[in-house]
């Protein structure tokens, strides 16, 4: 299936699910969460996210997608850059995108689209996250019927 990445904003995509660069405590967040959480109605989101939390820095959850285009909105938890090893992040990561990709699946999602995660705030170097992302995306759709978007927002 498609593998594409595009300069967009996120909360503008057509695709049954968006991913939420999220905090463990799936709190709205600033940039891409916040974006998120705003378009989708942030009231009835946090609402949905209160049910969940905590979760794990590797591991995705799923809420509806409110008033987003989007069907569902799977909130994954990538790592702190400055507080696991190079190794740990990369596998924490990984996780992050193959643990959002498994909530698709089982949601019956045909699309996706994802933000490059861990790559704001959390500090998680452009060039070394995009490797990440495309990795765990295409090992991912090596044996997964799925049409997935990475977003890039802004250069």
């Amino acid at each position: 299936m498609p593998f594409n990445i595009i300069y967009n904003d996120i909360t503008k995509m057509k695709v049954d699910a968006i991913v939420n660069a999220a905090n463990t405590q799936l709190k709205m967040g600033g940039g891409v969460c916040g974006a998120i959480f705003k378009v989708a109605g942030a009231e009835r989101l946090q609402a949905a996210c209160d049910k969940l939390p905590p979760i794990k820095t590797g591991e995705a959850v799923i809420t509806p997608g409110f008033d987003l285009d989007a069907k569902y909105v799977i909130h994954a938890v990538g790592p702190i850059y400055r507080e696991w090893s190079k190794k740990e992040s990369e596998q924490l990561l990984r996780n992050a995108y193959t643990n959002s990709l498994k909530r698709a699946v089982e949601n019956n999602c045909k699309s996706v689209a994802f933000p490059l995660i861990s790559s704001g705030i959390y500090g998680y170097p452009k060039d070394e996250a995009l490797e990440v992302a495309s990795s765990a995306i295409q090992d991912f759709l090596k044996e997964h019927e799925l049409d997935v978007t990475l977003v890039l927002f802004g250069k």
